[in-house]
């Protein structure tokens, strides 16, 4: 978002009049047959013809990194001495940019671009060197500018054989790729369609320069015709005075000397009147010149503000949600200062081709025009410079009060316009989504804010190796929080606030002055921990299904269960930091819970609907929390201890009970699988399949209460399936060792210094029995009126009380709680004084 330009505009060539007299003004445009001229017609715009020359895609050295077998081996033969391939990985954003094709190799007088590219190019790789850091990028640092003496020895004599080097390592690798991608899959097609886009904007800037060079000649010959044309007004003048100097004379010789002074006026009157017209057309011709670099202008501009800049914030707003980085904006930034640039030139032309027609005003079309011409290149411009200040690095859209966080905001033309030669300072201000409504619609907000930010005003910083203009806000802090109105049931954590960094800069000597404003994407602020899940929730809606252009900060109230399993995916993904993400069972085991179905066919729910409320503000059937409140804590367990289970393929995790009953019952006893807990936030729970104790030949699926982050915090999942002994095979068929044991903890060192180390075991006492012979089909239980005792300890000690009823309630689950999970008892037993349990042994 962007406010208005406020532009204050100075003539730097002084008064509205040249300092030709008035009466040279009127008696110029006296000389104009009929007292106007028409408006001619303008010279074809000038076409550059571009040779068939496809190798220029920006991603060719993406692409041919990917290279393989003998495709690799060519790709490298190309590079040497004499270029060598560190200097292309290095510059190759900068190399794949130049058109190379642009010079004629047969051309000796071609020999200057040639010049000026290898110049450019010994540049680039010494900033590259200079800003090269620590040990490492001090031996890079070294090579890059060794490199950068090897290429100005090899060509400072041929530079065109340095572009001939390169137009042959860009050909061939072109045709390697070309070769080796498969054209018809979606990522060769996209990289295509990408590289496609990246040319034609390039062909268009190539396009622009020589239409601002073609209008800059005109203008210089404009000048140079104005110039000679009131000379000859001026001897026109010296003629008319000579003639009425003749009346002094006596009649013989006013006779004499009269005819050939009234010839030799009515000569220079002719061609006058000639050259005003074609001066006349000449600046029509540049004026329309003009108008038809500018509409290019404007159509590039939009290009890479309307389509580039837009998709660049988009993905900026999915990286929110875990998706890929939105990608440096060095491209971005070398598209606007090349827009800056050309804009810049168009204006200096406009204003001095309206200089020209103050100093001899010839009446016409032409003042119109140049209005026209004016403001338009004043909106391009300014269109620019506000779409250009954005937020390089977002705060975090959880915000918490009374915390310490950072931004960095960024003008993308900043260095081109030479505005760090007086740095702008910037605030930054938190304001509410009716706030941002109104600002938007450039409605009188006050200066209302809706809290108050500490250390938020920071100045622009030129950083000279990288050419960016900066504002980096370190410690910032919401000290405070003012609250609107909510509506029915809308809580705190759907609250959605944003901050607005506002500026104010000139360029050109005061000629234009600029208030920049921009917010961040949307923030929702906290006061306490607690309620970080629910305002992640409304991050993750906002992120994945706002619209570009929306009213702030308008998102669907329902979205397709397709859409909606994308973004989950895409934070899970992020949150547990695994190229694993949700299969399609997992989906539908998700769908199922979503919306309280049965169904396995996905094709059931591509065209379901889920709704802001089923998300995560309406319980789950028979639960006292939400979809999304579940759905975190899975993620929030799995990330901070199940991490390289989930990796390992170890963990089925989105399995109901009824589901995971049927899935074990057909494989052998001592068959277990990991499922997330359907009734506990953050819980996964071990089922196994085994003998049922009270039924002689009759088996059953035993579950285990489930673990949370408290229980992985005393102990880890795989030293706890390592405990327990009737655990034989992951699902389907893996030994667990085979699976878990990289896992285990090493045993226990000896004893130090006299001290003996505790060790805590678990136990699931109705299992406490040594390794089952899986193949007998028969286990060994304890008699349910026996203590058990922890497993392989050098000692046991009796520390439970006998057991009489039956420790499984209804559906087979162990009820930890009643049975006295042993880890904790341990635990327990080893908070008590040292005599106590050791025999008095001294510490």
């Amino acid at each position: 978002m962007h406010s208005k330009t406020k532009h204050e505009k100075k003539d730097k060539y002084g008064s509205a009049h040249s300092t030709l007299s008035q009466a040279l003004c009127k008696a110029a445009a006296a000389l104009v047959l009929q007292g106007s001229l028409s408006k001619t017609c303008s010279s074809q715009l000038h076409k550059t013809q571009f040779s068939d020359f496809r190798v220029l895609k920006m991603a060719v050295w993406i692409q041919a990194q990917q290279l393989q077998g003998d495709a690799l081996h060519q790709m490298q033969s190309l590079y040497g001495q004499h270029f060598p391939i560190e200097v292309r990985h290095y510059l190759s954003q900068w190399i794949e940019g130049q058109l190379w094709d642009a010079i004629d190799l047969e051309n000796p007088q071609e020999e200057f671009k040639a010049k000026r590219l290898l110049d450019s190019l010994i540049q680039e790789l010494q900033n590259k060197a200079e800003h090269q850091v620590g040990e490492d990028g001090f031996l890079l640092k070294i090579k890059l500018g060794h490199y950068a003496s090897q290429l100005r020895s090899t060509y400072d004599r041929c530079p065109l054989e340095l572009v001939r080097c390169i137009k042959h390592i860009l050909y061939t690798e072109q045709r390697l790729v070309r070769e080796a991608t498969n054209s018809n899959s979606p990522v060769g097609g996209m990289l295509d369609s990408m590289s496609q886009k990246y040319q034609q904007i390039n062909q268009a800037f190539e396009e622009l320069r020589l239409l601002t060079q073609d209008t800059e000649n005109d203008l210089r010959k404009l000048q140079h015709n104005q110039e000679y044309f009131i000379i000859q007004y001026q001897e026109s003048l010296r003629i008319q005075a000579q003639l009425s100097s003749l009346a002094t004379l006596p009649p013989a010789d006013r006779q004499l000397r009269e005819p050939a002074l009234l010839s030799k006026r009515a000569t220079v009157e002719a061609w006058l009147t000639r050259e005003a017209n074609t001066l006349q057309k000449y600046r029509l011709d540049l004026a329309e010149k003009h108008q038809k670099t500018l509409q290019l202008l404007r159509k590039q501009q939009t290009i890479i503000l309307d389509d580039e800049l837009i998709q660049w914030k988009r993905r900026q707003q999915l990286a929110g949600n875990g998706g890929p980085p939105e990608g440096g904006l060095d491209i971005l930034q070398s598209w606007c200062e090349k827009l800056a640039e050309t804009i810049w030139q168009n204006r200096q032309q406009i204003r001095r081709a309206e200089h020209l027609r103050q100093q001899l005003p010839i009446p016409g079309p032409i003042e119109e025009l140049l209005n026209e011409l004016n403001s338009t290149i004043t909106d391009i411009i300014s269109a620019l410079v506000t779409s250009t200040f954005i937020i390089e690095k977002q705060p975090p859209q959880v915000l918490k009060t009374q915390t310490k966080f950072a931004a960095t905001v960024r003008l993308l033309v900043g260095g081109k316009l030479n505005v760090h030669m007086n740095p702008p300072q910037v605030k930054a201000t938190i304001i509410s989504e009716q706030q941002a409504k109104a600002l938007l619609k450039n409605e009188n907000t006050r200066n209302d804010s809706s809290g108050e930010i500490l250390n938020n005003n920071c100045v622009m910083e030129y950083h000279q190796t990288t050419g960016t203009l900066s504002a980096h806000f370190r410690n910032m802090s919401l000290k405070r929080i003012k609250r609107s109105d909510r509506r029915g049931a809308e809580s705190v954590t759907e609250e959605k606030f944003t901050i607005l960094f506002e500026s104010q800069f000139s360029v050109g000597g005061n000629e234009l002055v600029f208030q920049v404003k921009t917010l961040s994407l949307p923030v929702v602020v906290i006061v306490h921990g607690s309620q970080d899940n629910n305002a992640t929730a409304t991050v993750l809606w906002d992120n994945a299904f706002a619209e570009p252009g929306r009213v702030p900060f308008l998102v669907p109230d329902k979205v397709l269960w397709p859409q909606l399993c994308d973004a989950i995916n895409m934070k899970y993904k992020a949150e547990v930091q695994s190229n694993r993400g949700l299969s399609e069972e997992n989906l539908v085991f998700l769908a199922q819970k979503a919306f309280s179905s049965s169904s396995n066919n996905p094709d059931d729910y591509r065209n379901m609907t889920m709704t802001w409320s089923q998300f995560n503000r309406e319980s789950l059937p028979g639960r006292n929390f939400t979809f999304w409140q579940w759905f975190d804590g899975v993620m929030e367990l799995t990330k901070k201890h199940l991490k390289p289970h989930w990796n390992d393929g170890a963990i089925l995790g989105f399995v109901n009970k009824q589901q995971a009953q049927d899935m074990l019952m057909s494989k052998p006893n001592g068959t277990f699988l990991l499922r997330f807990s359907d009734s506990e936030i953050g819980g996964i729970t071990i089922a196994w399949v085994a003998e049922n104790p009270n039924k002689a030949g009759e088996r059953m699926v035993w579950n285990l209460m489930p673990y949370t982050t408290k229980d992985f915090s005393i102990r880890s999942l795989a030293d706890r399936i390592s405990d327990l002994n009737h655990l034989l095979f992951l699902y389907p068929d893996r030994a667990k060792d085979e699976v878990f044991s990289k896992y285990y903890t090493p045993p226990l060192s000896k004893a130090v210094d006299g001290y003996v180390k505790p060790q805590i075991k678990q136990v699931v006492p109705e299992f406490t029995t040594a390794n089952p012979d899986p193949a007998s089909g028969n286990q060994t239980y304890m008699d349910q009126g026996a203590s058990p005792a922890p497993v392989n300890h050098p000692h046991t000690y009796n520390i439970y009380q006998p057991m009489s009823d039956s420790m499984l309630d209804a559906d087979g689950d162990f009820d930890l709680d009643d049975t006295m999970d042993v880890a904790r008892h341990v635990e327990e037993l080893l908070r008590r004084p040292v005599e106590s349990q050791w025999g008095g042994q001294q510490s």
